[in-house]
Order: C-alpha cells, then structure tokens, then sequence
C-alpha cells in the first residue's frame, strides 16, 4: 500500500500534536488541512508545509486525494461528519469521546461497516508509554490479580501550560454540543479508556458529580466521585475529578494533573506523570515485596503518546488489523461515562447495558 493521504479536519492546538505523528512517517501525510477559520488552516498549512488547504468539509469529502480523515471537532459534530467520510469511503479517525449518544457510536459503527472502511476513535492516553509498560507489567503477573484501579484527575494553571482561548472552550459547556461536561464527560473518556484497557470491561457504574460555577451560567461538572465494578470478578474502580484553577501545576501541555495506581494482589503500580508533573516522583513505579522501585520507561512526553496512536491506525490500515479503540470499544466506553452521569442524576448504581435503552 502506497503512502496514506490524510486530511486534518480542525486546525485548534491539539492538532499540533495530532502533526507529530505524520511527520517523517513513511507510510502517510498530510495531503490537505481544513478548517472553517480559513486564517487557521492557513497558518498549519504553512507549518506543516502543506499544500491543500480546505475551508469546506464537502471539499474534503469529495477530494480524490485523500484516503483518511482526522477529525479534530467539537463533539457534536463526531457522529455525522464521521457517516459522511465513511460513505465518501474515507479512513476515520475521530477524536474522543466517540459520540454524544448511544444511538450515534451506532451509526458511525455501520457506516463504517457497510463501507468498508477503517474507523476508530483517537485515544491518545493508552498509548503513553508508561501506561502502555503498566499494561505489560500487568498481563506478565508482576503485580499479580489486580483488584482495584485509582484514577486521579484535577486541573491547574501555570505561566508555562498552554494557552487557549476561552471562546474556544465555550461549546464544552453547552451541553447539546459537548454532551456533559469538561471533566467527567469530557477528559473522563481519557480515564474510562485506561480503565477498560488495564482491567477489562466495565459492567457497573455509581457516582456523585457535583457542579462548579466558573462563569455567569456555566459549570463544570466537578467535583466528583466514580466507582467502577468490572465485568471481571474481584475488579473494581474508582475515579475523582477536582476543579482547582488556583492551584499551579508544571506542565509544557494542559496543566491537568493526572495520575493512576494499580492494585494488585502482589504488587502496585503507579503512574505518576500524563500531562503534567505535580510530584517530583518517576512517570512509572512499582512497589512489591516491600521495595518502591522505578520501573524504566525511555519516553514519558505526553506527546509520544500522540505519535505512537496516530501511527498504530495507519498500521492497523496497511496490514487489514483491528485498531485500539474500535467504534465497538469506544461504544463501551462511551456507555460507562454516560452512566456515571446517569448514576449521579438518579442517585443509583447503573448497569451500562442499560445506557442506550433509558
């Protein structure tokens, strides 16, 4: 197979990251960037020395010379520009959460089917390396059965973090347009992703979700607690999200502290660093036998775990494999968070087969 001929579908910052996969990669490149902000798809057009630039959608959908599409777009966009590229028979890779509803993931699944092409939501979080050797260290019995999972998440603000516009932000808190909210919803499909890819499916869902103002009428839906019970026996979860602007927090990237811990019956393992660095601890270690020793990982920059998502697609692609995070995966997933939210509105455990059906 040729080299791949990609389009980026929204020119925002993140997009940055989503380039580094493409560059000097052999086996795909960006062909076209597309954005309804011209000024912006110009401008990463000159960056990444790109010659087609797209103001229009149906533009790219209609391109011959483009084979796979990355849609970098608000969320309530996800589900029907991702039918359209799949029955234009483009390649789709989308950005998390998959969709807003059940009923959508649905759609994107058969119309990827019944075209025949690839589709898969980007999540970037299972591919950062030191998640990527916890994993490893989990199917090998390092840590033996594992038990339980701790996912922590709270945001911050620092001089170094990235900058982005607050009118960027503001589809994320209208609720028919990011689905929930910008923690739990939002950057919780990153913590509802690594659940499900360290210690399988997740069956039951509990939470309490509260609100923080932050502006006159708009919230974030923090802080909050999730418990998680595993479809596998003796598997359980929890995750807490915090909204603490005040706090400062290092980072080159968002300045969102994220860190996991792994409990197993011989061993723990945690994950100290994503995207940010709020203790001066390893990105990866290990405590068994009565000994907390690190446990090496060469790369640890967030954005290696862009790079390395972005490029196992293409490979998916070329050799006819199925992608992490498949529309199928990425349903489940989609399910446990809406759960969460469904959990907290109800005050009840919620089964995430019911999700879809409520």
């Amino acid at each position: 197979m040729d080299s791949l001929r990609v389009a980026i579908v929204g020119c925002g910052r993140i997009s940055e990251l989503h380039e580094l996969g493409y560059r000097d990669f052999p086996h795909a490149k960006i062909a076209a960037v597309c954005d309804i902000n011209k000024t912006a798809a110009l401008a990463k057009a000159r960056l990444w020395n790109v010659d087609t630039v797209y103001n229009q959608y149906e533009q790219v959908l209609e391109s011959k010379d483009i084979d796979l599409i990355e849609l970098i777009v608000p969320h309530h966009l996800h589900a029907p520009m991702a039918v359209e590229a799949c029955r234009a028979g483009k390649h789709v890779s989308v950005q998390k959460p998959i969709s807003l509803t059940v009923e959508e993931a649905d759609l994107m699944i058969n119309a990827a089917s019944n075209a025949g092409v690839y589709f898969r939501v980007f999540e970037n979080f299972v591919f950062y390396p030191p998640i990527v050797k916890a994993k490893q260290l989990i199917d090998s019995g390092t840590i033996g059965e594992p038990q339980m999972i701790r996912l922590h998440f709270n945001s911050g603000t620092l001089d170094s973090s990235w900058k982005v516009p607050l009118k960027t932000w503001l589809w994320r808190f209208d609720d028919k347009k990011c689905g929930g909210g910008p923690l739990v919803f939002d950057h919780g499909f990153h913590l509802f992703s690594v659940a499900h890819f360290l210690m399988g499916p997740i069956e039951r869902v509990s939470a309490w979700i509260d609100s923080t103002p932050i502006i006159i009428t708009k919230s974030v839906d923090g802080p909050a607690t999730v418990m998680l019970k595993f479809k596998n026996d003796r598997k359980y979860g929890v995750m807490d999200f915090a909204h603490t602007p005040q706090l400062r927090i290092k980072s080159q990237y968002y300045a969102d502290d994220n860190r996991i811990e792994i409990i197993g019956e011989k061993g723990i393992i945690f994950i100290n660093r994503c995207t940010a660095e709020t203790i001066s601890f390893p990105a990866l270690m290990l405590f068994k036998d009565g000994i907390t020793s690190p446990i090496e990982v060469e790369r640890t920059d967030w954005k290696d775990s862009f790079i390395d998502c972005t490029r196992h697609f293409v490979q998916a692609i070329r050799n006819g494999t199925c992608p992490s995070l498949d529309g199928v995966t990425a349903k489940a997933v989609l399910q446990a968070s809406l759960a969460a939210h469904y959990s907290s509105r109800e005050r009840r455990e919620f089964d995430i087969e019911e999700v879809g059906h409520y």
